[in-house]
């Protein structure tokens, strides 16, 4: 099995030159640098990636902890994370935390002690103990999708999540533009960052329209589907039932679209729908459905480049980052189709990310 040393004679430079090609650690002239990868590839070196580790003391690998994964939009998180690592040079370690706190804990445990340089997570609902775990553990973190609270202590903590509140506004205000004056929204799993900002972006589209709150109105879905369901079907028996729905999550959409259909009710001439997340295939929906798309593949990419930025300078201020949603304008809301429209052409003109120091 071919060495450093050798990839260093066939290149002609010395041990250290390969080490720093290898590792990027240091600039290398390009002749130089193509002359110790050709060599890599004529002799077919392999890094000891166990034995640089025990030098380094890391690993070049991230572990990534997700609820959900075979949701779409966590699914497209995580080929952001994935592309963004690999071409970083990192591996990913990926565990599915379940939005349960005591499994999120224990998984996050199973990945630090795997020797990941860093995490990358989408905390649950109540997310005390695996800040403390990964705070006593000084483990350099990004949460991703969903913030912590603000008063959680976490000096070393970065975030990255998508706009809520502004997005979900805008779905409320279009319906009441469309002349909807009783309009639900069926909210996610209670305790989440993204349930509590996509609910104000609610209110505040009902206020900016002029519109009272009904508390009966805004209903739990829990954020996955079956609970969807049964929230829909409180709002269908209300005596004066919602005339359009807001979704807060791609699983509730689809939720919501199985108890429309068993009462009877078609979209969007009986009952408007649009939706929080959008799907690869909400064009192939009858109707297709108006939503608001997040930059899923950018939010991951987002989370690897802090984290990497983290482990390059583990005393930075801790970030903030927030990424601009779209809004996809298409006919489940009840406007007319427009021959010749493409999604793109619906899009909000999109701010640059907004980022922020914070005092977690």
């Amino acid at each position: 099995m071919p060495t450093m040393a050798d990839v260093a004679r066939s290149a002609g430079v010395s041990v250290a030159t390969v080490s720093h090609v290898l590792n990027g650690t240091r600039p290398v002239l390009p002749h130089t640098r193509q002359a110790v990868l050709d060599a890599v590839d004529a002799l077919g070196y392999t890094p000891n990636t166990l034995a640089r580790s025990l030098v380094t003391s890391r690993t070049r690998s991230i572990g990534l902890a997700v609820s959900a994964i075979s949701n779409p939009y966590f699914t497209e998180i995580l080929q952001g994370v994935e592309a963004a690592a690999l071409e970083a040079g990192y591996s990913l370690l990926i565990a599915d935390p379940h939005d349960d706190p005591r499994h999120e804990r224990k998984v996050v445990q199973l990945l630090h002690e795997r020797r990941v340089d860093g995490m990358i997570v989408a905390p649950s609902a109540e997310p005390h103990d695996l800040v403390g775990y990964l705070g006593r553990h000084t483990v350099p973190t990004v949460f991703l999708d969903r913030l912590i609270d603000p008063r959680v202590p976490a000096p070393f903590f970065d975030q990255v999540c998508a706009e809520s509140a502004e997005p979900t506004a805008r779905l409320v205000t279009h319906l009441a533009g469309l002349g909807h004056r009783r309009i639900g929204l069926v909210a996610g799993l209670p305790g989440l960052s993204t349930t509590g900002e996509r609910i104000a972006g609610y209110q505040d589209g009902l206020s900016t329209a002029g519109l009272g709150h009904d508390e009966r109105l805004l209903v739990t879905g829990n954020s996955e589907s079956a609970g969807a369901e049964r929230a829909t079907d409180a709002l269908l028996a209300l005596p004066d039932a919602p005339t359009a729905l807001v979704t807060a999550n791609n699983a509730m959409t689809i939720g919501a679209l199985r108890a429309l259909r068993r009462h009877g009710l078609s979209v969007p001439e009986d009952i408007a729908l649009c939706c929080f997340d959008d799907f690869a295939w909400a064009d192939l929906f009858s109707p297709r459905l108006t939503a608001v798309a997040q930059p899923s593949r950018e939010l991951g990419a987002q989370a690897v480049r802090m984290l990497l930025d983290r482990l390059a300078e583990p005393d930075r201020p801790s970030r903030t980052v927030r990424l601009p949603c779209a809004f996809m304008h298409r006919t489940s809301c009840g406007c007319p189709e427009r021959p010749g429209r493409t999604e793109e052409s619906g899009r909000t003109p999109a701010p640059k990310p907004s980022e922020k120091g914070t005092d977690s």
